[in-house]
């Protein structure tokens, strides 16, 4: 809560059906019916609630939570979010032209082609803090009274979102999944961008003075005249930091198939195991139709492939790029996978417990266990998906979804559990190092 005027401000619940009727009268403002009011949703409680489509343009949602609300499509035209909690909230295709997000919190929410050109992102200043309206808030080193808040997009959805012309001074966009933004003239001095994927970003005129770019992707980024100076670029990835591409090595993803194809039938006796270790696969098409079991992959880069339902059962893949990756359904079981990347990546109904064999006096069953130790999930989704007796030892899982995952007996021993959602996974004899 807030104060305001001198008196304590609670926020006020409402009720899809109250909402909607809000909705209804402030389209009859704006087409000037009888009746019509424009929204005034300041320090309202409005989570888990559906905006989906509505016109909400010159709303004021002031100090409102908005986690978990439905904003995709709307238009959110010149609204203030000023203060706002609008985490893991769907802002997918909708308008925020001209909106003022100063301090608002957005941290994991989907931006997905989202439209807020010219808008506010600067910190914002609140006369005093209790609990409830910014809880969780991050806090600026040098604030004092009043309160000075960033605004927080830490790993958010944001690709093709248009943010020409922002003032995003001291923005936090960590981890966020950017490729595609368009960042034109925009004031980002002092921003955090520490792990964002800003692949074909285009910053073209913007400043960037003083901003944190460590380990952020730059692949096909447009840089033109844009001011860098004090900026951190320790760990940045560049077009050359991808890999090498697998026609330099004048074979051809066809042939080195065929071979490892009577490699695994042969059980290594014909053939020759396909090794991609360095390769950058980003641009091979179709490459989750191929059968890679047993497949050697080591620092290979897959990041943004689209590999759903891809067969890479026991296969060695240690230090690997699969951030931004699409892997529902597949299927990973016994694999050395460790010290890789999978921030953002969709593992949804994934299958990466486990891989059972027959052993070899015929008496018993071996499980050859999937191994991540050291790799990095940051905001990954893990719904539905298959973790039973993994190897998570040290891995970070920040912001990871294991909504209805099955994790019984998987080792998470050093791992970090950061805003990770295990409400409802199962867990069942898991290991992790006691709290």
């Amino acid at each position: 809560m807030s104060k305001e005027n001198g008196s304590s401000q609670k926020l006020m619940k409402l009720n899809q059906q109250q909402l909607d009727e809000v909705i209804e009268l402030h389209k009859k403002f704006h087409l000037g019916q009888r009746g019509g009011k424009r929204a005034m949703l300041k320090f309202s409680d409005l989570s888990g609630l559906s905006f989906k489509g509505a016109d909400m343009s010159q709303a004021d949602f002031t100090g409102s939570s908005l986690q978990k609300t439905d904003l995709s499509k709307g238009d959110f035209t010149s609204c203030c979010f000023f203060a706002c909690d609008l985490r893991e909230a769907n802002l997918e295709n909708a308008n925020f032209r001209r909106a003022d997000f100063r301090g608002a919190y957005v941290a994991g929410a989907n931006l997905v082609g989202a439209n807020l050109d010219s808008a506010d992102l600067r910190e914002g200043k609140i006369m005093q803090n209790e609990q409830g309206l910014l809880k969780n808030r991050k806090r600026t080193e040098e604030s004092s009274s009043p309160e000075t808040y960033n605004a927080i997009f830490t790993g958010a959805k944001m690709r093709e979102t248009n943010l020409s012309g922002v003032k995003a001074i001291a923005a936090d966009f960590s981890d966020a999944e950017m490729s595609g933004v368009k960042f034109k003239e925009a004031n980002l001095m002092n921003s955090n961008f520490k792990g964002a994927d800003l692949t074909d970003a285009d910053l073209t005129g913007s400043d960037l003075s003083h901003a944190n770019l460590q380990d952020t992707v730059m692949s096909g980024t447009i840089l033109k005249s844009v001011e860098m100076q004090g900026a951190q670029t320790d760990g940045m990835i560049s077009d050359r930091d991808m890999g090498e591409k697998l026609e330099d090595r004048g074979e051809s993803i066809e042939e080195l198939l065929e071979k490892h194809t009577k490699w695994v039938s042969s059980a290594g006796k014909d053939g020759q195991q396909m090794d991609l270790s360095g390769i950058d696969l980003r641009k091979i098409e179709g490459l989750k139709d191929y059968p890679l079991t047993a497949i050697r992959a080591n620092k290979a880069n897959f990041m943004g492939q689209n590999l759903e339902k891809v067969s890479l059962q026991s296969a060695n893949l240690d230090g690997s790029s699969f951030r931004d990756c699409k892997m529902a359904g597949a299927d990973m079981r016994g694999s050395s996978i460790q010290k890789a990347n999978f921030n953002h990546a969709d593992l949804k109904d994934a299958k990466l417990g486990g891989l059972s064999f027959d052993s070899p006096d015929g008496k018993g069953v071996r499980v050859q266990r999937t191994n991540f130790s050291g790799s990095s999930f940051r905001y990954a989704d893990f719904s539905n998906c298959d973790l039973r007796e993994a190897i998570l030892m040290g891995c970070d899982l920040t912001g990871a979804n294991f909504d209805s995952c099955d994790l019984r007996k998987a080792d998470l021993t050093g791992a970090i559990l950061d805003s990770t959602n295990m409400d409802t996974a199962r867990t069942e004899g898991i290991i992790k190092a006691a709290e």
